[in-house]
């Protein structure tokens, strides 16, 4: 199976990484404005191989990307000082505005994994650009960010992270939503499971634990300057799922046609993902504040993708 990585910085050369030891793939293609950057990264992946698994691992141009069954976009620029966010929007769709359709020119079967950020709104930029339905056009979304929320929780509850299954929807940043009412470890309710092993879930810890969730990203950035273990391994799971054909629950963000009243809006729900792409996205069940906050977030992501223009 091959796979592209458009855009080798931290992000897209710690994603080919995390593919090849988890042996995800068979053929890697690093492509990059920066030809020596992605020659770099394909032959220190490449020398990884003898320790993983067998992985042809190249640099090119787009023209190699023919056949992709996958290509990742972490393509992208970065914030300048005093720059709005809007601002780095406009400049992040413009470099799309150029690689989506060379992707798309060379790899039409290809799905699309998004890890650009804001990976919400580029989602749906991405998806307009390429003309490709929806379900194959998929943001990392939350993904990261519900690893977060079931590691955190396993680690105050001393379970394994795989026993917690919890999730985080809506936009990947400041508006997520944490959803603790249905959250569990295995089938029993996180807050009764808290109870019956004397490790209650106050407001305190709820808050400790959701702003261990909600900062991550800017405590990791301000620390070394940029996340990229946690999302390399995260489109990595992405990439298994699809190529398995899997169907697995992922909370991922595709464009969706309605959420909580908002309509054409990019987020993360939780959602089936196999080989072709997104499957199916899974009906939610959240309290009332929880509901809310669903729809605050996917009125400010609309919002700023029609400022855009998308």
């Amino acid at each position: 199976m091959k796979i592209g990585i458009v855009g080798s910085g931290f992000v897209g050369s710690t994603a080919a990484y995390a593919m090849v030891l988890q042996g995800v793939g068979s053929e890697f293609v690093l492509v990059d404005i920066n030809r020596k950057l992605a020659d770099a990264h394909a032959q220190d992946i490449l020398h990884a191989t003898p320790f993983a698994h067998p992985a042809r691992v190249i640099a090119g141009d787009y023209e190699a990307l023919k056949g992709a069954d996958i290509v990742v976009i972490a393509a992208g620029v970065a914030q300048k000082p005093g720059e709005t966010r809007l601002q780095l929007l406009e400049r992040n769709a413009q470099v799309f505005a150029d690689v989506v359709p060379k992707i798309c020119q060379n790899a039409p079967d290809a799905i699309l994994l998004i890890a650009t950020n804001p990976v919400d709104v580029m989602t749906q930029v991405a998806t307009r650009l390429s003309g490709l339905p929806p379900e194959r056009v998929i943001g990392s979304g939350t993904i990261l960010d519900t690893a977060r929320f079931r590691a955190l929780l396993g680690e105050y509850l001393g379970v394994s992270p795989q026993s917690v299954h919890a999730y985080v929807l809506g936009e990947h940043g400041d508006s997520e939503v944490l959803v603790w009412s249905e959250a569990r470890v295995g089938g029993v309710r996180v807050f009764d499971f808290a109870e019956q092993i004397n490790r209650p879930i106050t407001e305190e810890v709820r808050k400790q634990i959701d702003d261990g969730v909600r900062l991550a990203a800017y405590r990791i950035i301000e620390g070394k300057g940029a996340t990229y273990f946690g999302i390399g391994a995260g489109l990595a799971r992405l990439a298994r799922a699809i190529l398995s054909d899997e169907r697995a629950m992922l909370t991922v963000s595709i464009l969706t046609e309605e959420v909580e009243g908002v309509t054409e809006v990019a987020l993360s729900l939780p959602r089936i993902v196999g080989r072709q792409g997104v499957v199916a996205t899974l009906p939610v069940s959240l309290s009332e504040d929880e509901r809310l906050a669903l729809r605050k977030s996917a009125e400010i992501l609309k919002q700023v993708a029609t400022q855009l223009g998308y």
